[in-house]
């Protein structure tokens, strides 16, 4: 049955507005077409930006059980409309139906954290006395919302990264202007409905759909905007700090996460959840798996089992139960996976499963011999393709899994508490997960990298911090 098409609002300032020029929202598995979107112009950006600024000044005592109360209906909300969220990611995005589900129980999930948090967001007394002189002050540093903030979402996770954004920002009295990717703006524009309809007040939540080259500089350069929370590519990312000016910044910008199998690893499990953390999402997704280092005592038995593992995924229509992958966010980005691959193949790379396109499906890929300097080996390629290669020692494996210019997360298989400890000490990420694979996150953890995996910590608590400003109060006692 074909799907009906809808003509959308976008949230402009807590009212649902089209505009005049509309852009096509398509189903990236038959390139059917879905939605009409409103393509906001600069003005229009403006109108948000200056609407959330006016009413976060005229509120700037927001009481937290009123931010708390607003949260727990969006979590109602989402519950109690859990299916049609998992249709909308489904049919917009790459997911399949099944991680559609996973990711609304996650969204809503971090909607919960938000208004939990929300009552913990606190200072601390501070002992003036410590210096000699100061015995008669007395104080403490309090929180406060630092106003407007900017957000830009990419399509990976079309809902979760959005409640990531907007359930910090309104849990610690923000007001918040995001732009969701694009190719799926219809998760975000979802979950805006869930706020309007329990009652935040108008101005605190703009989503403003559109090209990111006509209202994306507007959003980032803007005086009131006072952070800007960007997840997304490197070069984007780069682009955005260098436009922010003074701005606080938040930034997730991506990974080529390294795994290392040692010889007394659990060999199922790490076969298992490697393919999981390679080819969920189908690959694209910053922390899945791209490079596997193995011990050589036990390559060969790891690739075996890795490349049966993997010619067990069914790949096909993402809204059928019973599919594991579905196809790539668009036709583009399927023939640039192809391209990387069969570049690496030309300089000497070893296909041993997978390597073939079929329109926006990219079969799950297992490369081995894959030169250093390629860059598979070097760069992030957001599609369900890993590398496999033996290594001889720890030190080895960890040297080449620091040698990139990422550090988001990775993976390490080992029973030796002294081989984790060193891993733990060693390598230069922002999160390790000990026999499990780099794709493993909970919501409420710090997340985030080094060098150009990003700046700054998500997760609803480290983003709340960094969405507002200490302010320090001393009493001086007569």
């Amino acid at each position: 049955m074909p799907t009906k098409v809808e003509t959308v609002k976008m949230l402009l300032g807590g009212n649902w507005v089209h505009s005049e020029e509309t852009f096509e929202v398509r189903n990236p598995q038959n390139d059917e077409l879905i939605a009409y979107v409103p393509s906001a112009s600069r003005q229009e950006m403006l109108m948000a930006i200056e609407k959330a600024d006016r009413t976060f000044r005229a509120n700037e005592l927001w009481p937290t059980h009123e931010r708390i109360r607003v949260l727990q209906e969006v979590v109602e909300y989402m519950e109690e409309n859990r299916e049609e969220f998992a249709r909308i990611i489904a049919l917009e995005s790459s997911k399949t139906i099944r991680e559609a589900r996973g990711e609304v129980k996650r969204a809503t999930q971090t909607i919960q954290i938000s208004a939990e948090e929300a009552r913990r967001l606190k200072g601390e007394t501070i002992n003036f006395d410590q210096n000699e002189g100061s015995e008669n002050r007395v104080g403490y540093f309090q929180r406060f919302p630092v106003g407007v903030i900017g957000a830009i979402t990419p399509f990976n996770d079309p809902l979760n990264l959005v409640a990531h954004k907007i359930g910090p920002a309104i849990a610690a009295g923000n007001a918040i202007v995001l732009k969701p990717a694009s190719v799926t703006p219809l998760s975000a524009l979802k979950l805006a409905e869930a706020f309007v309809e329990a009652g935040l007040p108008e101005g605190y939540l703009s989503v403003v759909t559109g090209s990111g080259r006509e209202i994306g500089d507007t959003l980032v350069t803007h005086p009131a905007v006072k952070m800007v929370s960007f997840t997304g590519g490197s070069k984007a990312g780069e682009s955005i700090t260098q436009k922010a000016g003074t701005k606080k910044l938040s930034m997730e910008l991506g990974s080529n996460s390294p795994v290392i199998v040692m010889e007394d690893a659990d060999i199922k499990n790490a076969v298992q959840s490697s393919v999981s953390g390679a080819f969920s999402a189908v690959g694209q997704n910053c922390i899945g798996v791209q490079r596997i280092y193995v011990h050589k005592s036990i390559y060969s038995h790891f690739l075996d089992a890795f490349v049966q593992e993997t010619g067990s995924l069914n790949v096909g229509d993402k809204m059928d139960e019973c599919t594991d992958v579905g196809p790539l966010i668009n036709e583009n980005e399927a023939i640039r996976v192809e391209n990387w691959v069969e570049e690496a193949i030309s300089q000497g790379a070893q296909v041993e499963i997978g390597g073939k396109r079929d329109g926006t499906f990219y079969y799950p890929t297992v490369l081995t011999h894959v030169p250093i300097t390629s860059r598979l080996a070097t760069e992030e390629i957001f599609g369900p393709v890993v590398l496999i290669e033996t290594i001889e020692s720890l030190d080895e494996a960890i040297d080449k899994a620091n040698d990139v210019n990422y550090g988001l997360q990775a993976g390490i298989f080992t029973n030796d508490l002294n081989q984790a400890f060193k891993a733990i000490r060693r390598m230069d990420v922002g999160g390790l997960m000990i026999n499990d694979s780099s794709d493993y996150r909970i919501d409420e953890m710090p997340f985030g990298g080094t060098k150009g995996s990003g700046i700054g910590r998500e997760g609803v608590r480290y983003s709340m911090e960094a969405m507002t400003e200490q302010k320090v109060v001393c009493f001086k006692l007569n």
